[in-house]
């Protein structure tokens, strides 16, 4: 078999195409899914018996379903119930549900893990709870559970290539659509590999500097 990647090249403005839609997608999720996922591990940590057991439901849910379970509820069973939206509207959002879930665990761990001596002596100081919050319980807590969510932005992203089954244009679906007019299967998936490759590593190296500098310090 003769290898023929320059069919494949050809079709550059396409992978660029899909290569810039799982980068949208993967920003979207990891900015809303991360809020949603604290938001929910403060809850589920702190707050109130009722809510604690609708935040833990939630995160059951999703933790032992599949994503493209979820996914295709939500693009092809909300509709039955009037919620109709477009194949980038569902992705997105079942992103964004399926990241928070998985976060909301992942803070969880990080807040408790705080120790109650530096939230009294917050108290003491005459520190407000928001500001306990903000200053004393959530930059060590994210500090030491951010491995674990750089590690979840990274799934989040590969996860991302089942999206293509409701036909959001993103980069695995570009490649189905550059194979089955190239007939060039292999050269197709090899070249997506290595992008989906480089997305990983790129991700990950700048959430490990954003961290540290940006966030929680170091």
């Amino acid at each position: 078999m003769t290898l023929d990647f320059s069919v494949v090249f050809a079709q550059w403005p396409q992978l660029l195409n899909g290569l810039l839609l799982t980068v949208l997608l993967t920003l979207l999720a990891a900015v809303f899914g991360t809020t949603l996922g604290i938001a929910c591990g403060v809850i589920r940590s702190k707050g109130p018996r009722w809510a604690r057991w609708l935040i833990g439901l939630y995160v059951e849910l999703i933790r032992n379903t599949p994503f493209i379970i979820q996914l295709f509820f939500i693009f092809f069973g909300l509709p039955g119930l009037g919620l109709k939206m477009t194949a980038l509207t569902a992705a997105i959002l079942a992103n964004v549900i399926n990241l928070g879930a998985y976060v909301s665990e992942i803070a969880r761990s990080g807040i408790e893990a705080t120790p109650n001596g530096q939230i009294e002596a917050a108290e003491s100081l005459a520190l407000d709870r928001w500001q306990i919050f903000t200053r004393v319980i959530l930059p060590p807590a994210l500090k030491r559970v951010w491995p674990a969510l750089v590690g979840q932005m990274v799934i989040i992203m590969l996860g991302s290539a089942v999206c293509s089954q409701i036909s959001t244009e993103e980069l695995s679906y570009a490649a189905n659509q550059i194979a089955s007019t190239s007939f060039r299967n292999f050269e197709t998936y090899i070249v997506v590999a290595g992008l989906y490759l480089l997305l990983s590593i790129a991700l990950r190296r700048l959430l490990n500097w954003v961290g540290p500098h940006l966030i929680f310090g170091r």
